[in-house]
């Protein structure tokens, strides 16, 4: 699975964006999608997942009520939007695939849970 990672940049606090995250490859319905993202000096974080196939979605709770996953099978892409941006979110964004291995599969939250990485997009939010 190739991802392709775009839209990010500079909002202010309060602020939106949308990431959008184009995949290629492999059959996606096999995989649970997601965003992690690093801020500085700081471990790489999960952020939201979503299984392609079903939509059932997970968030971390920093970003529950503020961040909504979603998912466009016309177009093999994953979107994250951002709402109610706070300067704590600035980080780089990473699209993340993860090869679902077995029926009762649990959304990883560490990175090693997932197989394929994009690029990073770039988030800074000013206060």
């Amino acid at each position: 699975v190739q991802l392709q990672a775009s839209g990010g940049g500079l909002v202010q606090a309060g602020g939106s964006l949308r990431l959008s995250c184009a995949a290629s490859g492999r059959t996606l319905s096999s995989h649970v999608m997601g965003w992690f993202r690093q801020a500085p000096g700081k471990e790489r974080e999960f952020v939201a997942a979503i299984f392609w196939s079903g939509g059932s979605t997970s968030y971390a709770n920093s970003v529950k009520g503020r961040f909504t996953i979603s998912r466009d099978s016309a177009v093999n892409t994953v979107y994250l939007q951002m709402n109610s941006l706070k300067p704590e979110d600035t980080a780089v964004y990473y699209c993340v695939a993860a090869k679902i291995r077995s029926v009762i599969f649990v959304v990883p939250t560490v990175a090693d849970g997932y197989d394929y990485w994009g690029q990073g997009t770039q988030v800074t939010v000013s206060s």
